[in-house]
């Protein structure tokens, strides 16, 4: 038989509990679009996509600019007279092939150098008496010992004319550039996540506030914290995830939108962004971080809270 004192407590609360309209006695509002927490996790949502997939594009490009710049050079032979230019070039393209730490090289033929200078003096200022200087591009292996200073040392030896351009010397601040942006877009990804959280812990809290009653009374007609909690971190769990989804849609479209323009500008480097494989999972996973973060922060929240309410 229950106590009639705790009858007593119970009925009270009961009557105000039921007098309150519906949608005021719920814990928390039904439906996946009710209250504004879904579509603010849908907007924190697509921005975190779209940061996170700006952040795995720049890594793999920064990845492929180093990989690219590891031992590349380019000699040029800038000789006036023809003869001595050529004398010089074949000296050069000889000790190359003779050198250990020359991993690989190719003289550019002429008709390539003349392409490249064309757009800059146009096609009636390319003379034949113009001197053009003879390039040779060359990669050293890394893994041998001194390449670049025996490499340097032969080559003025040999060919007194001849200039060696390191291209990581011109292309370093553009990796360094794009290292700096990958960690400013995972920054922000980190921002976006504690954004979420504190999102998750004002709607507990505001939640809690409002049914306070209604919680006091499910506690005296016997209800734990934990249960309790359970049903604010499932309500909260169910919005992350549908608006979390509907932000990654979202953030989808717009990536499939702008590698068009990409693709439409047709730069070689803007044409060497790209997210793989384990990116893509990587973003897809998103909504459902997002929706076990979100449940996390609610329930920490609201034990808290109900410790304290105790």
């Amino acid at each position: 038989m229950i106590d009639r004192a705790v009858i007593d407590r119970i009925l009270p609360r009961l009557q105000s509990v039921f007098q309150a309209p519906p949608a005021e006695a719920r814990l928390l509002p039904e439906g996946r679009m009710a209250g504004p927490m879904p579509w603010v996790i849908a907007i924190i949502m697509f921005l975190t996509v779209l940061a996170a997939a700006t952040g795995i594009s720049l890594a793999r490009s920064a990845k492929g600019l180093d990989a690219d710049l590891a031992g590349r050079l380019t000699i040029q032979i800038v000789e006036a007279n023809a003869a001595r230019r050529d004398a010089q070039a074949d000296a050069v393209a000889r000790e190359l092939g003779r050198l250990a730490a020359v991993k690989s090289f190719r003289r550019v033929p002429d008709r390539e150098v003349a392409a490249l200078l064309e757009p800059w003096f146009g096609a009636e200022g390319m003379d034949a008496d113009l001197p053009v200087p003879t390039l040779i591009d060359a990669t050293l292996d890394p893994a041998a010992p001194g390449g670049i200073e025996t490499l340097t040392s032969s080559i003025a030896r040999i060919a007194p004319s001849a200039r060696v351009e390191q291209h990581a010397q011109w292309l370093g601040p553009l990796a360094r550039l794009l290292g700096s942006l990958t960690w400013l877009a995972w920054t922000l990804v980190v921002m976006m996540a504690g954004a979420t959280t504190a999102i998750v812990v004002l709607a507990a809290r505001s939640a809690l506030n409002t049914h306070r009653a209604t919680i006091e009374v499910m506690h005296l007609l016997g209800a734990t914290d934990v249960q309790i909690a359970r049903l604010f971190q499932k309500r909260i769990a169910l919005d992350a995830l549908f608006g979390g989804g509907l932000g990654l849609g979202l953030a989808l479209l717009t990536m499939l939108l702008l590698n068009g323009r990409l693709a439409a500008v047709g730069s070689e480097l803007l044409g060497s962004v790209g997210i793989g494989w384990a990116g893509w999972l990587f973003l897809l996973a998103t909504p459902l971080l997002g929706a076990g973060l979100a449940t996390v922060a609610a329930r920490m929240t609201v034990m808290a809270a109900l410790r304290r309410m105790l």
